[in-house]
């Protein structure tokens, strides 16, 4: 191993330099991982605002607060199909399907449980819209366990992709 010569070293960066349209919707929608990362923003920010919504309801009995919290509720509940989808072809494609263990493990377990959280806290809102009562006061346990829920997950999710390692 010794120097490069220059004429090697300049094919070698003339080779490696090749330019990707960003917007090549064919790159972006085939990588491998990316549409996981970028997707799992919607529900985890649609039902934590939704939750928000709830709280400020309940407290100022206003009707349209308590819409604004069962629609985000609703689109968060639907954006979690394609996010666990995306994540499981994640795992799939950059694992080749491996056995998880540690961290992944636990992040795709926090991740089902998010996910049916997020369902469940749906589920009281469309019930008692449906039968045109008054929600439980038990679900505002329920809606922040699933947002610490959310949130573990999250930031687990945070730690595998590289974001929040230290330095």
């Amino acid at each position: 191993m010794g120097i490069v010569p220059r004429s090697n070293l300049r094919e070698n960066l003339r080779r490696s330099t090749v330019m990707v349209n960003p917007f090549d919707l064919r790159t972006a929608l085939l990588a491998k991982h990316a549409q996981h990362v970028v997707l799992i923003h919607f529900p985890i920010a649609l039902f934590i605002t939704a939750v928000l919504f709830d709280l400020i309801a309940q407290w100022t009995k206003r009707r349209g607060v308590a819409d604004a919290a069962y629609y985000n509720l609703s689109v968060a509940a639907i954006s979690t199909v394609p996010v666990l989808a995306t994540g499981i072809l994640a795992w799939q494609l950059q694992l080749e399907g491996q056995k998880l263990k540690g961290s992944l493990l636990l992040h795709l377990v926090l991740g089902c449980v998010s996910s049916a959280m997020i369902w469940l806290v749906w589920w009281m809102h469309l019930r008692a819209r449906r039968r045109t009562e008054a929600l439980p006061m038990y679900r505002l346990a329920v809606e922040f366990l699933g947002v610490g829920i959310v949130a573990l997950t999250g930031h687990l999710g945070g730690f595998l992709s590289g974001v929040n390692t230290p330095g």
